[in-house]
């Protein structure tokens, strides 16, 4: 018999003794992905083939040191591959949950992957998670603002350049597409493209293969791009601003980053995750923020997403004077003004209960605030059903709000 074992079990020792000792012939560690399963499988059943052409003599298959090195390596990419998705930070009930759900699936298959969202939401956080999560983590991961630069500067810098493809070419260049070749590429803003500059990208993705600025022949690559962009790029394909071509080679997988005004639930668990980067990198102890501070942090919202909520954090470390909890005095005048209501919340004292009360109270009615009394986007925002957020309100008495 040929023995596959799928097991959850991860320690190095224990996977060489299995494979020793029982005459296991491949030892697969959850997640085990379908495609490596179906070739394991596929395998055992030539083996058990020839055994028994072999008239069922015993055939050595126990795996070499080098199989068993490949098996503990594997696990070790699998735990990476895990870890990248949980650095994204969410809340326990955040609608993120969905999405990087949604990301781990669009990980395990060779697809192109849109993510569209506002700007500062983490669109390339998720995109190196979908690269560390695919069969192409072992390999490069480059990134390329296609917003920031110029057609003949972007081209050279992606397709790359011969000596003297164009002014201040002064030398051969190596474009990015090369060396992502095995990996995967993430072309950041890519609805900021000129429509002459997408006509040779939409080549690229249709062959497989560049040419370089100057050179004669064109090289082949095998790279996975992963785009993202904070526009509508249906909208841009309506309007003629974008080839609906290139588009549809883009958006095989769309995945959609919600601002974090639509999921505040997460941005204390966020708040706290930046405070523990800032106090390293400024080499402070600021042990984290004083109730009224995030409840006047949580009904602001932060348009500008998770890069404002880092340069605000940024800021009040930056002003207070002692490692000491950060007080509602240190946030920046416009957001303290916009968060009053949630700070004042906390503010009139009371009971624990009381407290907690009229913070959840200053939540409901912020974000109702946010969105003109529609109780379902506010619900999204929340986390709640819209019967949950309706029996909060009469609870709180919370002000009114329409379907």
């Amino acid at each position: 018999a040929v023995r596959i074992i799928i097991s959850g079990y991860t320690d190095s020792e224990d996977i060489i003794a299995g494979i020793n000792q029982a005459g296991i012939w491949r030892y697969l560690t959850k997640p085990w992905h379908p495609d490596e399963l179906t070739a394991c499988v596929r395998e055992a059943a030539q083996l058990h083939r020839l055994q028994k052409e072999a008239g069922g003599a015993a055939a050595d298959i126990l795996p070499t040191r080098e199989r068993l090195r490949h098996v503990v390596n594997h696990r070790r990419s699998l735990e990476k591959r895990m870890f990248e998705f949980d650095r994204i930070v969410r809340a326990p009930e955040s609608p993120m949950n969905e999405v990087v759900a949604l990301a781990r699936r669009a990980a395990d298959y060779d697809i192109s992957v849109l993510i569209t969202g506002a700007s500062g939401t983490g669109k390339e956080l998720l995109a190196r998670a979908l690269h560390h999560g695919s069969g192409r983590a072992d390999n490069t991961f480059v990134v390329e603002n296609c917003g920031a630069l110029p057609d003949d500067l972007l081209e050279s810098e992606l397709f790359g350049c011969k000596k003297g493809a164009f002014t201040g070419a002064y030398q051969d260049r190596v474009g990015l597409f090369e060396v992502a070749d095995g990996g995967s590429i993430f072309l950041d803003e890519i609805g900021e493209t000129s429509p002459s500059f997408q006509v040779k990208l939409l080549r690229v993705l249709q062959e497989g293969e560049i040419r370089p600025l100057g050179a004669q022949r064109p090289r082949k690559v095998n790279v996975r791009v992963i785009s993202a962009t904070n526009r509508d790029l249906s909208e841009e394909v309506r309007a003629g601003r974008f080839r609906r071509d290139l588009y549809y080679r883009l958006a095989a997988f769309p995945i959609h980053l919600p601002a974090l005004a639509e999921r505040a639930m997460d941005i204390p668990v966020i708040a706290e995750r930046i405070l523990k980067e800032v106090n390293q990198s400024f080499h402070r102890k600021i042990p984290g923020f004083a109730a009224e501070t995030m409840a006047a942090l949580t009904a602001y919202g932060s348009p500008g997403n998770v890069r404002e909520l880092h340069n605000e954090i940024q800021r009040m470390v930056a002003l207070s004077d002692f490692d000491e909890a950060l007080r509602v005095e240190l946030l920046s005048p416009g957001v303290r003004e916009s968060g009053r209501s949630g700070a004042t919340a906390v503010l009139q004292g009371g009971t624990l209960k009381d407290q907690v009360e009229a913070l959840e109270k200053a939540l409901v009615e912020a974000a109702l605030l946010r969105h003109a009394g529609n109780i379902r986007r506010a619900s999204i925002e929340l986390g709640l059903s819209r019967v949950g957020l309706r029996n909060k309100r009469q609870r709180h008495d919370a002000v009114g709000g329409e379907e």
